[in-house]
């Protein structure tokens, strides 16, 4: 039972460590990442610049800074995880799902400005968004691509000797 506590333990503190970073990967985010500039007309926002790249590059962004941070966390936890690696995996997998989730909420948080247009419409900064989901899945799986990189990396070197 004690064995178990300590498993439980270290995967829920893993979690807990990411999603706190999650908060600080989704301001990072939000301050990278270019607004998408839209016109309301009748109410209904529409792209101010229909050929405008900026949703792809809101998701290119997040993917970056949660591949980042997916990157950096993958390295601490092999190096943090010597009595308990595949609890740290685990930790790392959905920590990292909740942190790109918590990053996405706060880095969309701000709220968007509504300037005076011209006639039909005002013209408005929304705040940020994902359009492409899968780049939630950024910071787990390089976290743990990562991991097993450098387990791989340090294993074959022990093996070599």
């Amino acid at each position: 039972m004690r064995h178990l506590r300590g498993n439980l333990a270290t995967i829920v503190v893993t979690v807990l460590v990411l999603a706190v970073l999650g908060v600080v990967a989704g301001y990072m985010w939000w301050a990278l990442a270019p607004a998408t500039r839209y016109v309301l007309i009748d109410g209904v926002p529409h792209p101010a610049d229909p050929e405008s790249q900026s949703l792809i590059e809101a998701d290119g962004w997040f993917a970056v800074v949660t591949g980042g941070f997916g990157l950096v966390s993958g390295i601490v936890g092999y190096v943090l995880s010597r009595t308990r690696p595949v609890e740290v995996l685990v930790g790392l997998a959905a920590g990292g799902l909740l942190a790109g989730y918590v990053a996405m909420l706060v880095g969309g948080r701000a709220e968007g400005e509504v300037q005076a247009a011209g006639p039909g419409g005002y013209t408005m900064t929304s705040s940020l968004g994902l359009t492409a989901y899968g780049v939630l899945f950024a910071w787990p799986l390089v976290a743990t691509a990562v991991f097993w990189v450098v387990e791989f990396a340090v294993t074959y070197n022990q093996r070599r000797r």
